[in-house]
């Protein structure tokens, strides 16, 4: 039987697509979480072999689930679902040892078949999200200018930056600044905005 773990925030889509799985002969989903920073200890508590992933969750994204998984269980397949078709995060998830991606209203039976595949030794990726992703191109920002885009997605000041950040307020500046010119934004909301319609943050 192939052990499955199951990460998704929203109870009901979790158990449908729990319901779904479970019908497949071979599958057998052993282990369910709802927060993203309970994905490792579920993956270890119940010998898993392939983890499914929504992006959005509370506590860690599935993206940063999947690197965890990645360096401390590099043995098992991780299945990145979003409801997103981001070409970023595609290219996020792939980074973070992903083994594939898939948009979460693909049939059933196509995520069946990924799960095998991956255990193959595979990748699958959604076609559409993949030519997305090689049109839009490779994420232009820096670490840094996402954690600053990130942080003034609330329309904190550059003072409140600097001090969340541990940063000065120039520096804030100056990332804030080369953030929206990389993006061809008139400012810091619409750099926001730009970044993670493309999934960039």
């Amino acid at each position: 039987m192939i052990r499955l773990l199951l990460a998704e925030d929203q109870a009901m889509v979790r158990e449908a697509l729990a319901a779904l799985l479970g019908l497949e002969p071979d599958f057998e989903v052993v282990a369910q979480v709802a927060r993203g920073d309970e994905v490792l200890a579920a993956a270890r508590t119940h010998s898993v072999d392939v983890a499914l992933l929504d992006i959005e969750m509370p506590g860690m994204t599935g993206i940063e689930a999947a690197a965890q998984l990645h360096r401390e269980l590099p043995a098992l397949k991780v299945v990145v679902l979003t409801t997103f078709g981001r070409p970023g995060y595609l290219r996020r998830a792939m980074e973070s040892g992903a083994h594939a991606f898939l948009v979460k209203d693909a049939p059933a039976a196509q995520l069946a078949t990924a799960v095998r595949k991956v255990l193959d030794g595979e990748r699958v990726i959604d076609p559409t999200l993949a030519a997305a992703a090689l049109s839009d191109g490779a994420n232009p920002l820096t670490d840094r200018e996402r954690d600053v885009l990130r942080a003034a997605a609330d329309g904190s000041t550059n003072a409140e930056l600097a001090a969340a950040l541990h940063l000065s307020q120039g520096t804030v500046r100056n990332y804030l600044s080369t953030a929206i010119q990389k993006l061809t934004a008139r400012n810091r909301a619409e750099a926001v905005r730009i970044a993670r319609e493309k999934g960039w943050l």
